[in-house]
């Protein structure tokens, strides 16, 4: 049984998002010179992770780094007498890490993803960048994907994170140490946060939320961060940056559920023709006549209301239909647990419009569970596993942390002066209605937005031009420099949304 995904057909429509094509002036301005106001960018040093990085396509290779935001400021500024700009790059555009010669058996540190006209994503070779080659040197860009904000400060830090080990300026290093060593003129504090959340979304929640837990050493790696740990962490971040009056720029975090990981793979797409529906159905009476028993017990002995037991008897209900357009089958840990009245009534339902799929989920759903066994189908005869959903209660904690974490940088960015810039709002834009940028209109649509990469998280090479200029926005209102006065700003056209799989 398949599923069906419509947006692959999108390969065969252009990848670039729409082009206003608007030539129709004529007329000649004479701009301002370009001056930099109360900045100095004479010393440029970028801290975050993975999009500071230039994380694209679900790795890192040079073409994206070169493309970097980051690295796209360092040229802005480098009119205003900025000094040289250094990336720890990979050794190609394939992306991805070997470790001792060896790829990780897990897919991790795998190379880019690239669409290649039937299906999603391919690997297109093997990687040739090695973890274990430390670079040494400085570096402005201290973009480390996978960074969570409480990891800014841990010495050491190398040894957990590859990214961070190949640039370190020793083995006990920490990612703000070496950035401070550096002794900015001005910086980049961005997306820190992101990761906080992220990892918990991308793994259906999994995680546990740590709000109340104080001790990161204890936190899972999917888990959600206490937002006074956050607060902690980032606050020692802009107070070491800021200690010799260099000023800069602060991003805060974006309700990250709105990427198209996250909205590209519905919540209905089960086809099933009368026949099947039939026999599916017959399947489940049992179980949701058992969901009915359960529930009347429930309430003879006081433990529910009847009004409670009737709404979830409802929710829990599973029916099938002659459609195209079938919800699958998922686990819900936040239902009442009815396995102590009968082991055989799990807690699962039929997913709702309020539940995000994660995008792996699109080469699982349909797939049998048993090769050749049409009564395994995921998603159908098999509920999907909590891995593959977040449900809305999820949600609502990935939400609460995100605002708790933007209340501090908000925060901290007013009481030290810094620009902020608003990537929240810029990514619900995006998601609605669009950005314009120049001549092109960005959405978060998977493939044909422009906007976001293959892998529904990180930006594209035009996305992070955009994220360039909107930092560039930002600076101006603060220190007063004119880069979109002068006409400084970068032209997004000039920056691809994808990479020929013949790139190496």
């Amino acid at each position: 049984m398949k599923t069906k995904y419509i947006w692959l057909l999108a390969v065969l429509l252009s990848f670039a998002a729409c082009n206003n094509d608007d030539d129709s002036s004529s007329t000649t301005e004479t701009l301002p010179p370009l001056t930099a106001g109360d900045a100095d960018f004479s010393n440029y040093v970028a801290v975050g992770a993975s999009f500071t990085a230039g994380f694209s396509d679900n790795a890192l290779f040079i073409a994206t780094q070169e493309n970097s935001f980051p690295n796209i400021l360092s040229q802005k500024f480098d009119m205003l007498g900025g000094g040289s700009f250094t990336q720890p790059l990979m050794n190609d555009n394939i992306g991805g890490l070997l470790f001792n010669g060896m790829q990780m058996p897990d897919g991790s540190y795998a190379p880019r993803l690239y669409f290649n006209g039937s299906g999603p994503a391919g690997l297109p070779a093997t990687p040739t960048t090695e973890a274990t080659t430390v670079l040494g040197g400085t570096f402005n860009n201290m973009g480390v994907p996978g960074a969570k904000s409480f990891h800014l400060g841990v010495e050491g830090y190398g040894f957990a994170n590859p990214y961070f080990g190949r640039m370190a300026s020793n083995p006990m290093a920490s990612v703000m140490v070496d950035a401070v060593a550096q002794n900015p003129t001005f910086f980049t504090l961005s997306e820190i946060g992101g990761n906080d959340v992220l990892s918990y979304a991308t793994s259906g929640g999994t995680g546990v939320d740590q709000t109340g837990n104080y001790n990161p050493a204890t936190y899972g790696v999917n888990d959600i961060t206490d937002p006074i740990v956050f607060a902690t962490a980032f606050n020692a971040a802009v107070d070491a940056l800021v200690l010799n009056g260099a000023k800069g720029v602060v991003t805060n975090v974006p309700y990250i559920t709105s990427l198209p990981h996250f909205t590209t793979v519905t919540y209905n797409p089960i086809p099933l023709d009368a026949g099947t529906a039939a026999v599916v159905n017959g399947a489940y009476a049992a179980y949701n006549g058992g969901i009915v028993q359960a529930f009347a017990y429930l309430v003879g002995i006081g433990a529910i209301s009847q009004e409670d037991a009737d709404a979830e008897i409802a929710q829990r209900t599973i029916m099938f239909e002659a459609s195209e357009t079938n919800a699958a089958v998922i686990l819900d840990e936040d239902l009442t647990d009815l396995t102590g009245i009968n082991p055989q009534l799990v807690s699962m339902r039929q997913a709702t419009a309020d539940d995000l799929i994660v995008l792996p989920a699109m080469n699982f759903i349909g797939t049998e569970a048993v090769p050749g066994n049409p009564l395994t189908v995921n998603g159908v005869a098999i509920p999907l596993a909590d891995k593959w959903v977040l449900t809305p209660e999820e949600q609502q904690a990935i939400r609460i942390a995100t605002d708790a974490y933007n209340a501090t940088i908000e925060s901290v960015a007013t009481a030290n002066g810094l620009a902020l810039v608003d990537f929240k709002g810029i990514l619900q834009q995006a998601s609605t209605t669009g950005i314009e940028s120049g001549n092109y209109i960005l959405n978060t649509v998977l493939v044909r937005g422009g906007l976001v990469s293959l892998d529904g998280i990180h930006l594209t090479s035009r996305g992070y031009s955009v994220m360039a200029n909107e930092m560039m926005r930002a600076i101006d209102a603060t220190y007063g420099s004119n880069f979109e006065a002068s006409g400084n700003f970068v032209d997004c056209g000039e920056y691809p949304t994808n990479y020929s799989p013949t790139l190496q």
